[in-house]
């Protein structure tokens, strides 16, 4: 029987503001998953602190909401107990650029089979309207209030840099596109990373949809633009200030599975780990 878009939706009341770009990232989603027919038993949501944190909790399936900025290790740990699940981690731009940076760089060369949906605000919602990694030089916040005098992390460069298979950006007031991102992303075989451009109409009037519609240029639109060429990939991103949608570079490889002996065979969470009480006795004396 076919799925239809109400088997992704919860009945818990969303806590985000009106107009948060956090929605269309919701609904983005659940319509990649409806049109790749996941069924929710077979897909996983982890997802950090922050506004962000919450979206596991809007999509019918699984849901880990794990502690700040651990999301990834904790989506690596999921995928390889259980190779079967599609899993895909949330989080926004604080939770995963700066307590989370490390976890993003190591995740990049590993390149787990998982998909890494940030929803980039460039603001710290949560927690009241403070500077985040990504927050412009200049950008006046209530812990930057003379203006932010840090240069921002380049999410999508660091990533082209560091080898990433899938690199895109997505716009939570562009569906039709973000959801082919995100379906692209899902089955390509490594790990993909989606940033998405998803405004804070609460604590930031200077990147808003008005701005982002005005000054974003989908790479589609660059004739001749190759995503597989990495050179060229990192060079339009740089470019164009990162004020980019679309998949930016693509190249497709083998996984970290893929490299694990007899990973293949049968996943860990259908192997038998039962033990004998003589071998769990012996254990125990061993670590005593």
């Amino acid at each position: 029987m076919a799925l239809t878009l109400a088997d992704y939706r919860t009945n818990e009341k969303s806590w985000w503001c009106p107009g948060c770009g956090d929605f269309g990232v919701l609904a983005a989603l659940q319509k990649a998953l409806l049109d790749l027919q996941r069924r929710p038993e077979e897909v996983a949501i982890v997802a950090g602190i922050g506004c962000s944190g919450k979206i596991g909790n809007y999509i019918n399936c699984y849901n880990i909401h794990t502690t700040h900025g651990r999301t990834l290790p904790v989506a690596t740990g999921l995928k390889l107990a259980n190779r079967s699940l599609t899993v895909i981690a949330a989080g926004g731009d604080g939770d995963g650029y700066a307590i989370g940076m490390g976890h993003f760089m190591h995740a990049l060369r590993r390149n787990v089979d998982i998909t890494y949906v940030v929803m980039d605000n460039h603001i710290y919602g949560l927690t009241k309207g403070q500077v985040s990694p990504t927050s412009d030089p200049g950008f006046k916040t209530k812990s930057t209030p003379s203006g932010n005098i840090e240069h921002p992390v380049r999410p999508l460069e660091l990533a082209i840099a560091s080898g990433c298979g899938f690199v895109a950006q997505g716009f939570s007031g562009w569906q039709p596109q973000l959801i082919e991102i995100i379906k692209q992303a899902i089955e390509h075989h490594g790990f993909s990373l989606v940033n998405v451009i998803s405004p804070c109409v609460t604590y930031n009037k200077v990147n808003t949809y008005d701005f982002y519609r005005a000054n974003l240029k989908k790479i589609e639109d660059i004739e001749g633009y190759d995503p597989t060429d990495r050179t060229k990939a990192l060079q339009t991103v740089i470019e164009h200030d990162a004020l980019l949608t679309g998949v930016i570079y693509r190249q497709e490889g083998p996984s970290f599975e893929d490299a694990i002996p007899g990973y293949r065979e049968e996943p860990i969470v259908h192997q038998d780990w039962s033990i004998s009480e003589k071998d769990f006795e012996a254990l125990l004396a061993e670590f005593k």
